[in-house]
């Protein structure tokens, strides 16, 4: 939010000065007797004495500088801190205050800039009406547009923002197509005006669609390049036509004049949009994944680096449960013989599986046999303690990213079996041609504040992260928790 409301002061002030640039630039630069005859002429009708300055320059300045300082004032201050936080009282207080000196501003600056109207009215009382009702006007059309624009913001960060990974093409396009308006509305140039007002909608119509429709299907099916022509083509071609009939309506019958703004509108279109759209698409793209397999990369180092910080030289305790699994042998304490083995997988596993991008799914749910079976033998002399494990691995010949089931499982021992109370776990997994299914369900216990087994599953929060990255709208990942329970579900679309 911070970085916006930059984009926003940026924008804003922008506008400002290029509105304000023109007025002071032609104060300088053109004749002083000239002006006063092109802006005066109201005056002099209805016998008014005519200042450039006073009754032209100075109160478009004020006009301008107050809405600048209004819309800063309300967007900066009283709406984030005041509104948004519900300190209604001082929030509205502030909110009127601004109003009423918006609106007094332009009402002082319209008696000097519409000053001819004193030589119209019969009164002074009569003028200064006028002066009122156009200020009220003014203030609430400005009022309007802002409340327009708040809407339009939350929105977008309510609904937009959190769906899309850049969204900082459309509104640079938009912020570019409103200071071309408002340069030329600074500098009184009607053609450019009706070029950037008529040529705005259109190329981001035209653009939209091909930004967001066009080019990414071409890309993610392989097209052939006459398809992607045949889009092109009739994309620009509706929104033209479309352009074409409401200019003839609005210019009421001057068909060479609209051909020639159509042709001129194309010819940008082909030189100019296309060119530029297509490069922002591939730089968005080329972005995106940049950032996803940066991401994807820190995921797995995570990962590597949660699994891996509980370890001690894992290469000499795999060495050295080598060791104590053939001394149990000899001493025949079969129990020990086959935990160790058991652990010694394990160990086994995360060396030479757990760094690879993708491993067979039959290797991590051999990981997850060994670590359950450990498991047992922990609670074997419980008879209030019931694991229950349903594991069917018909059809799950797929390869998913290694440790992505087995924090669950983690998880639902580390919470779910207590030596005091009742304590059950269950576990299933099943496949299809397309999906893996997998369920955990554990009870759950309090735990006193000094159990080092209190806190989330070792590598719960990262695999949330890596589904999303790796698996992205391929994955289903449901959590339920009562006082008492703890359910998971998760589905993986891995075809």
């Amino acid at each position: 939010m911070i970085s916006f409301k930059k984009l926003e002061f940026g924008a804003v002030t922008a506008i400002f000065l290029l509105l304000i640039f023109p007025l002071l630039f032609r104060s300088v630069t053109d004749n002083v007797f000239e002006m006063q005859h092109s802006y005066g002429y109201k005056f002099h009708q209805y016998h008014q004495v005519f200042d450039y300055y006073i009754h032209y320059l100075l109160p478009s300045l004020a006009h301008i500088t107050l809405v600048y300082a209004a819309f800063l004032f309300t967007n900066m201050v009283i709406v984030p801190i005041f509104l948004e936080q519900q300190r209604w009282l001082p929030g509205m207080l502030l909110l009127a205050a601004t109003v009423l000196i918006l609106f007094t501003g332009i009402m002082v600056a319209y008696s000097y800039y519409y000053g001819y109207l004193l030589g119209v009215y019969s009164s002074v009382r009569g003028a200064h009406m006028y002066f009122a009702k156009s200020a009220f006007s003014t203030t609430m059309f400005y009022t309007i547009i802002y409340v327009v624009y708040y809407a339009g913001k939350h929105l977008y960060f309510q609904y937009v923002r959190g769906r899309k990974l850049l969204m900082n093409e459309p509104f640079i396009a938009v912020a570019a197509w409103i200071a071309l308006l408002v340069f030329a509305i600074g500098i009184h140039s009607r053609i450019l005006f009706i070029l950037v007002a008529c040529g705005g909608p259109y190329y981001a119509a035209v653009g939209y669609v091909w930004y967001t429709k066009i080019f990414p299907r071409y890309e993610k099916i392989h097209l052939h390049k006459w398809i992607l022509a045949r889009d092109i083509f009739l994309t620009s071609f509706i929104a033209g036509f479309t352009i074409f009939l409401l200019a003839l309506a609005i210019r009421q019958g001057r068909p060479e004049e609209t051909l020639a703004l159509m042709f001129g509108l194309f010819t940008v279109q082909l030189l100019v949009l296309l060119p530029v759209t297509w490069w922002l698409y591939m730089a968005r793209e080329n972005r995106t994944a940049t950032m996803l397999n940066l991401q994807k990369a820190l995921g797995r180092s995570a990962a590597d680096l949660d699994f891996l910080r509980s370890q001690i030289n894992p290469h000499f305790l795999f060495n050295a449960l080598n060791t104590l699994y053939g001394t149990a042998l000899q001493e025949n304490a079969l129990n020990t013989s086959e935990g160790i083995q058991k652990l010694g997988d394990m160990m086994r596993f995360m060396l030479d599986e757990n760094h690879l991008e993708k491993i067979a799914l039959r290797k991590e749910v051999a990981y997850l046999h060994n670590y359950i079976a450990l498991q047992r033998l922990r609670t074997q002399a419980s008879p209030d303690i019931q694991i229950d494990v349903n594991i069917n691995e018909d059809h799950c010949e797929h390869a998913i990213a290694p440790m992505l089931l087995i924090p669950f499982v983690e998880n639902a021992f580390k919470h779910g079996i207590s030596l005091r109370n009742r304590s059950k776990i269950a576990i299933s997994l099943s496949c299809d041609k397309e999906r893996i299914y997998f369920d955990v369900y554990n009870t759950t216990h309090a735990r006193p504040d000094n159990d080092i087994e209190r806190g989330p599953g070792i590598g719960l929060n990262n695999v949330r992260d890596r589904l999303s990255l790796l698996y992205p709208q391929r994955h289903e990942l449901n959590i339920r928790q009562t006082a008492t329970e703890y359910f998971v579900h998760l589905t993986i679309h891995v075809s």
